[in-house]
């Protein structure tokens, strides 16, 4: 590493951080200003919400305006260099400006590799307290996916249905549980309340009813206070959008398995949200490679055309990956190719526009 390449890092990093810094702080004001009254009304103090809401949110944060904060420091930084002649400096000197990329493009690949890092197994923490924090103090927070009656497929020849399910309580309501054979049903029990033992890892019945089916008629018969062996955890019942958010890379992908194991619908939300975080990074690798070849060419009105070219570009990317998302949960296109076809599609954008750069 030459004296270039550590003046460009240090720069990129200085401006990366100082607008990470500037962004978090108005997200904090607008977001406060606008749910002030929910925590007023709902009782939260301030020391409450600063460490279990703000503070749990900040990393949050952070993976998401990180494309914003390096492509404007890219922008930036290259942009004085142009306008100072110092690119032209570096290029007559004999380095060309392939190489000079060489710095912005390790930068962006290290900040890529540490925000993966970071929501892989340190923002799934944060994220699941301060979605506890919102479901209690902030109106209109819930999402749960599973509303009314609910079925599960517990193997390949029992399906179990609840006609509710509380998931502050663990508990089932109406619940019913159907064996077959073949296309012949061999067993049908029911039961008022299912609620899942922790301790136990198993359900417990409060009232049972069974009916064994057989040739001649059925059997039937009432037990109490039992409990029921079912290939089901409260997790796979009580769904909600943002499940995929609170856990790390490898629960996630236990968690995909299970929905999978009991059939439940729905399963494209998940996999798109997954495959999307895991895509997400890649972005700041794009967005280096864009603003570096986007400011190598003096453009008229200096920083002000950076700053509005940075937001701009982010915002339509950011678009654009929230524009597939929902075709990837509806199953219009694959999971895969929701989650990086935008990041392909920007990098190819930031490639030609490297190629057209003057050399």
């Amino acid at each position: 590493m030459n004296k270039i390449d550590r003046y460009i890092f240090f720069r990129l990093t200085t401006i990366t951080l100082f607008v990470l810094a500037v962004l978090i702080c108005i997200f904090i004001l607008i977001d406060f200003s606008e749910n002030s009254d929910d925590f007023t009304d709902k009782g939260a103090t301030l020391a409450e919400i600063w460490s279990l809401y703000y503070l749990n949110y900040i990393p949050e944060m952070v993976r998401l305006v990180s494309p914003v904060a390096v492509f404007v420091a890219c922008l930036l930084l290259t942009g004085q260099m142009t306008e100072r002649l110092e690119i032209i400096a570096i290029k007559a000197s004999g380095i060309s400006l392939y190489r000079l990329a060489v710095p912005y493009l390790v930068f962006g690949l290290m900040i890529a590799v540490s925000v993966s890092y970071l929501d892989a197994y340190v923002i799934p923490n944060s994220n699941a307290e301060r979605i506890e924090f919102e479901n209690e103090y902030l109106s209109g927070s819930g999402d749960r996916l599973d509303r009314g009656t609910i079925y599960r497929q517990e193997s390949d020849s029992t399906i179990v249905s609840f006609s509710f399910f509380d998931p502050e309580s663990n508990v089932g309501h109406q619940a019913r549980i159907v064996e077959f054979d073949a296309d012949r049903i061999t067993k049908i029990a029911t039961a008022s309340r299912l609620r899942w033992v922790d301790s136990l890892s198993t359900w417990e019945v409060d009232r049972y009813n069974e009916r064994r089916f057989h040739q001649d008629g059925f059997t039937e018969h009432d037990t109490v206070n039992v409990q029921i062996p079912l290939n089901l955890f409260p997790r796979d019942l009580a769904r909600r959008s943002s499940d995929i958010y609170q856990l790390t890379y490898p629960d996630a992908f236990q968690y995909i398995e299970s929905i999978e194991r009991v059939s439940a619908g729905g399963i494209g939300l998940p996999l798109t949200q997954l495959y999307g975080r895991i895509a997400y990074p890649i972005s700041i690798f794009v967005v280096c490679l864009i603003g570096f070849a986007l400011a190598t060419e003096k453009r008229k009105g200096g920083r002000g055309f950076y700053i509005a070219a940075g937001l701009g570009i982010s915002f339509i990317y950011l678009v654009f990956m929230k524009v597939i998302e929902p075709f990837g949960a509806s199953g219009s296109v694959t999971p895969e190719f929701a989650a990086f076809f935008p990041h392909a599609l920007f990098l190819l954008f930031g490639v030609l526009l490297l190629l057209i750069a003057k050399k």
